[in-house]
């Protein structure tokens, strides 16, 4: 079957869309409102946020609960928001474990992929390697950047156990929604 026209990248436009639309839904008054008065519910909100902070098509939303709810106590709000966030980016790194680790090791021997590799290993040193693995990885997780890509350098080139994953996770969540809570008391 032949399609009608031929569009290069849908998913990043369904990603700006729902940029668009998330700011559009937290900027109406009665929305803002609505969540404003949540009360001690908000750190149910911000759990729920924290869910949806690591799935680059949601990440929109939880940018815009994070930024709307205001918590009393911003440590906390962070702690819990990570908490979720860890949850939703270990099941993307147990899923990524189960059903790609073969992809991957067929991945290597590709010729383009194993000359790269290859030659990055003899530029650098293995663990400087791995510092730079684990702080790109870090720096994914943490920002509004969507996690699988993060995740996915941490489970297919990485050999971290899933307790050092969670805490990783955890961390790098906890920080950047820390950040978030922080930029947003400033504006």
């Amino acid at each position: 079957m032949k399609r009608l026209f031929k569009y290069r990248y849908p998913k990043l436009t369904l990603l700006i869309i729902l940029v668009a639309v998330a700011y559009y839904l937290f900027t109406i008054p009665t929305v803002v409102l609505y969540l404003s008065s949540l009360g001690n519910l908000k750190y149910w909100g911000i759990l729920i946020a924290g869910l949806l902070f690591s799935f680059g098509f949601s990440t929109p939303f939880a940018v815009g609960l994070f930024l709307t709810l205001k918590p009393d106590n911003i440590l906390l709000a962070a702690i819990i928001g990570g908490a979720g966030a860890m949850l939703s980016d270990l099941s993307i790194f147990s899923f990524i474990r189960l059903t790609f680790m073969d992809e991957f090791q067929r991945l290597e021997k590709v010729k383009p992929v194993a000359f790269m590799e290859r030659e990055f290993h003899q530029i650098l040193p293995k663990r400087l390697q791995r510092y730079l693995l684990y702080a790109c990885a870090g720096f994914i997780i943490a920002s509004p950047l969507p996690d699988e890509l993060g995740v996915t350098l941490l489970s297919g080139f990485s050999t971290i156990k899933t307790r050092s994953f969670i805490l990783f996770s955890f961390i790098f969540n906890a920080l950047g929604i820390f950040l978030m809570f922080l930029l947003g008391k400033v504006l």
